[in-house]
């Protein structure tokens, strides 16, 4: 208390930041779910340092030993650690699908922006082409693009750019649909009355109000990217056999669960649906957050 009797220190048990107060008020399934992405993500990120790669060795008479405290997940059909193979195999998933993303949101974005803008006929043309790309099996498609395109650029670009042009068609309609609305508003035709040019008005008033439509297709695509990169390594069209990722531990696990080891198929298929179902509910929280008439406009 101080001389006044009325003013009071501050508080210093309460460090809290912003962002953790931010954290502190979301729902319990959201919390959770952010909680999940943000230790498979550090995994992920330090794997290197956690389980180097270079300690997997063959070792047949520990072939298929279930999970114990040397090898929480067990090994594979030829000694291998499978919580080391998951761990570099969810980095690798991870890295391959959020270029994905980033790549399909730039392109959608900057397509659906040109069609919301410009209007007339060039959104008609733009928005007959989007009608063919969504016209398309998602995954058929992505394979054919990951046949004809892995010869030229290796399997990484192939199933980058496949997994890329087969999801940039919604987040084109999102943000062509966000421009649309914006060019309505009472503070963009002032802008245009006061003769704005439409540069100035694409940069002033629809990039910042865009920007958020972006970022949460951005982490819808992640849990698609993922399934279907894993889709594409299980079929043995993605990553190479000799790098690790989800699809093809889960390609290589089939062998095991015949021979009775669940362990190597349980694991690398539950890293893969946990963090794909943590995301999607992150991703349907803020898509309801940003606009909740428009949830069946968000999704992918």
């Amino acid at each position: 208390m101080t001389a006044f009797g009325l003013l009071r220190t501050p508080d210093r048990r309460r460090p809290l930041t912003g962002a953790a107060r931010r954290v502190a008020r979301l729902p319990g399934a959201v919390q959770i779910a952010t909680g999940i992405v943000v230790v498979l993500l550090l995994a992920a990120l330090f794997a290197p340092w956690l389980r180097p790669m270079d300690t997997v060795t063959v070792d047949l008479g520990a072939r298929l030993t279930p999970p114990s405290w040397s090898a929480p997940m067990g090994t594979d059909t030829v000694g291998r650690d499978l919580f080391t193979l998951v761990l570099h195999g969810l980095r690798v998933s991870l890295l391959v699908s959020a270029a994905a993303a980033v790549v399909a949101a730039l392109l959608g974005g900057a397509i659906g922006g040109l069609a919301g803008a410009v209007g007339g006929k060039v959104d008609a043309i733009v928005m007959r082409i989007v009608d063919v790309f969504a016209a398309q099996n998602h995954f058929l498609f992505g394979l054919l693009l990951v046949v004809l395109t892995r010869p030229l650029f290796g399997s990484v670009v192939a199933v980058t750019l496949s997994v890329a042009v087969t999801h940039w068609v919604s987040t084109a309609r999102i943000v062509r649909s966000e421009i649309l609305s914006l060019r309505s508003r009472p503070f963009v035709l002032a802008s245009i009355n006061a003769g704005a040019s439409r540069l100035h008005v694409a940069r002033r008033h629809l990039l910042p109000h865009v920007v958020q439509a972006l970022a949460l297709t951005f982490v819808l695509l992640v849990p698609h990217a993922i399934f279907h990169e894993s889709g594409y390594s299980f079929l043995g069209l993605g990553m190479p056999p000799t790098r690790a990722s989800l699809g093809n531990l889960v390609a290589d696990s089939q062998r095991s669960l015949l021979l009775g080891g669940w362990w190597a198929t349980l694991f690398p298929g539950g890293v893969l649906f946990v963090f794909c179902a943590a995301v999607g509910t992150i991703g349907a929280w803020g898509r309801d957050r940003l606009d909740p008439r428009s949830r069946s406009e968000l999704e992918l």
